[in-house]
């Protein structure tokens, strides 16, 4: 735009080369040597609002600035020939038209975000998509974007590896006969997607799917069958449903139908919130053989044969009929293992001991808790010496008298430190003057 035109109306927007001439002018973006830090570039036309030249990154970042539409071509075109990712978030964009023409000019463009953008209306059309063409990661979070502009993307981007539709409020998902076997990505959390018979299209619409990632959707169960899920999904490495529907064990072992599953989040799915957390994580980590991380926390080898043992002792009062598959899977390897010893590790705050003076002998409770010094006190009545005047001496009953009485010196020590059980002595002994 050249000095002394008229601004556009306020509800028209801004243009994207008007945001990016002002966010990267010399006044606000100063210009620095050095490697990854931009790029300056000389300006045509006297009177330019970009005055001598832009310092633009790589990386562009413009997001809700208000941005409806492209502004000149040409422009875009000379200053972003270098820029790999763009962000375009929580703008005003609204016809695809538009978008084109920014990213048609834009060479080198990897990434595009586009989230948050009033799209929902917007038709795209073949001939327009064709100027993503060198997109690899997309994002349409908040879009609303119907099903057919998705397809028109996948048919169109033959490299797109990664695609984000968040918060779009799919409840279905519209099929496309026409696979786009580069997508390795879909990030599609927090939508309404309830029935598998929806998530199962993504298998076929995307053959080489390396990760799913549907958190925050009502999936209730998984559905198909084993063979039907190792055809549909031979790649998917990684899978998220986190805070999903599912409430039956049946469904977690479906999970293994999927040949190359290593990563599995599950964290906050109804099936697994009246476990503790021990149980939650042994018992889902028995179940997954084969995956190797589990809500981003990596199984060892000796978490999961612990995992595996407990399961086992978990399900053995169980009716034989209904013993999960898996079960009989984990006896075979380890055999039906006993019931763990019901063993209290608490320390233990009293014992009865004997208490020798003299010829004398008498069965006093004691606290183990006391220090010796309090002991001694509590034993003055008993043996009618002071404290002062006292020695005593430790004789552990089930060691006998093979390395002698233990001389109970130090007046801070805990009498638990010396093991006192019932039955043991305590030898008291007057100091010679």
């Amino acid at each position: 735009m050249w000095e002394g035109a008229m601004d556009p109306p306020e509800d028209e927007g801004r243009t994207f080369m008007e945001v990016i001439s002002e966010k990267y002018s010399p006044e606000n973006f100063p210009y620095r040597r050095g490697p990854g830090v931009g790029v300056v570039v000389p300006m045509g036309p006297q009177g330019s609002p970009m005055k001598d030249r832009l310092n633009l990154p790589s990386i562009l970042v413009l997001n809700g600035c208000g941005i409806s539409r492209a502004g000149d071509e040409a422009e875009i075109s000379a200053f972003c020939a270098h820029v790999v990712e763009l962000d375009l978030s929580n703008n005003k964009l609204q016809d695809w038209h538009e978008i084109s023409k920014i990213v048609s000019n834009i060479p080198n463009l990897d990434f595009l975000n586009l989230s948050s953008n009033p799209l929902s209306e917007s038709p795209l059309d073949a001939s327009c998509a064709e100027a993503f063409v060198r997109v690899r990661r997309l994002v349409l979070n908040n879009t609303h974007v119907s099903w057919e502009t998705v397809h028109t993307f996948t048919r169109e981007i033959p490299e797109l590896e990664e695609l984000f539709l968040c918060l779009n409020e799919y409840e279905a998902v519209t099929h496309s006969a026409v696979p786009c076997p580069s997508l390795r990505l879909l990030h599609i959390t927090d939508n309404n997607l309830q029935d598998w018979g929806e998530v199962r299209k993504f298998g076929a619409m995307f053959p080489c799917l390396d990760t799913l990632v549907m958190a925050n959707n009502s999936l209730a169960s998984i559905q198909d069958s084993g063979d039907a899920l190792h055809r549909l999904f031979p790649k998917l490495r990684s899978i998220n449903l986190h805070n999903s529907g599912l409430n039956r064990w049946e469904d977690i072992e479906k999970l293994n139908c999927f040949p190359m599953l290593e990563e599995v989040r599950l964290l906050g799915i109804p099936l697994l919130q009246t476990y503790t957390n021990s149980e939650r994580r042994s018992l889902t980590v028995a179940q997954l053989p084969s995956v190797s991380v589990l809500n981003g926390s990596k199984v060892t080898d000796e978490e999961r044969e612990d995992a595996e043992r407990f399961f086992i002792r978990y399900h053995l009062d169980r009716p034989e009929e209904e013993l999960p598959y898996r079960y009989h899977c984990l006896v075979t390897k380890y055999g039906k293992l006993a019931p763990l010893a019901d063993i209290d590790l608490r320390p233990r705050c009293r014992a009865k001991v004997e208490v020798r003076y003299e010829d004398r002998v008498e069965v006093l409770s004691i606290r183990l808790d006391q220090t010796v010094a309090e002991l001694k006190k509590q034993l003055r009545t008993v043996v009618q010496l002071s404290t002062n005047n006292m020695r005593l001496y430790y004789i552990d009953k089930e060691v006998g008298c093979a390395f002698g009485p233990e001389e109970m010196k130090y007046s801070t020590r805990a009498l638990h430190n010396y093991s006192i059980r019932d039955g043991d002595e305590i030898l008291v002994v007057p100091k010679s003057k």
